[in-house]
């Protein structure tokens, strides 16, 4: 029962971590326009993501274009991209995969150490998919933190991080906490020792009945 019970936290933890790496992955604000020292300017906001660029007005209106060519994007975008995208594709795999090694599925009921090992097989996909999405968003807000440190950095063009590096972030991180929860759902096996073999009763040699 408890296995069960931690089979079920450790899906809900690594779904919703799979929904925040789509937002994550959707959202334009990975990095915004920084306000510190000189650089105050109130009238408009520039958010860069992964695959747009947005200007937001003071009046709030927001006005968004779509990166043209995928070859003049750096190298470094390029990859955030096709981690983050990994990391979408094999949660997706993890879920169906885990689904089928959940306890309360009538899948494979028939044999229920392959269906255990299903359940922890997609606990491991989702830890390799939040792995992929830790570094994409760890390496992205790394090259942040060094140009916005940069003494050669115009003060006007300095980024910080935004809000859907954070979401990127949390969404990592519960996603391997629920694949971790899906790998330690299989109970250890318990020992098992031979059955008692059973001896038939023999009559004492020459015994009578006495009454």
């Amino acid at each position: 029962m408890a296995s069960g019970a931690l089979q079920l936290l450790g899906l809900v933890l690594a779904f919703i971590g799979w929904i925040g790496i789509i937002i994550s992955t959707s959202l334009p604000q990975w990095k915004m326009s920084s306000y510190a020292g000189d650089n105050i300017v109130t009238a408009q906001a520039i958010y860069e993501g992964l695959w747009m660029s947005c200007v937001m007005q003071s009046t709030g209106q927001m006005q968004c274009k779509i990166y043209d060519s995928l070859l003049k994007l750096e190298g470094s975008l390029q990859a955030t991209r096709a981690l983050m995208v990994i990391g979408i594709l094999l949660g997706l795999a993890a879920i169906f995969v885990a689904v089928v090694g959940m306890k309360c599925m009538r899948c494979m009921e028939d044999d229920e150490v392959r269906k255990m090992r299903m359940a922890v097989v997609g606990g491991i996909i989702f830890i390799v998919a939040g792995s992929a999405v830790l570094v994409a968003t760890s390496w992205y807000g790394s090259r942040v933190a060094r140009d916005f440190y940069n003494p050669f950095t115009p003060v006007n063009t300095r980024f910080e991080f935004g809000l859907a590096l954070f979401i990127g972030w949390a969404a990592a991180v519960l996603t391997i906490l629920g694949g971790a929860f899906l790998c330690c759902s299989c109970p250890r096996r318990e020992a098992s020792y031979p059955p008692t073999r059973a001896y038939p009763n023999t009559a004492p040699v020459g015994g009578k009945d006495y009454v």
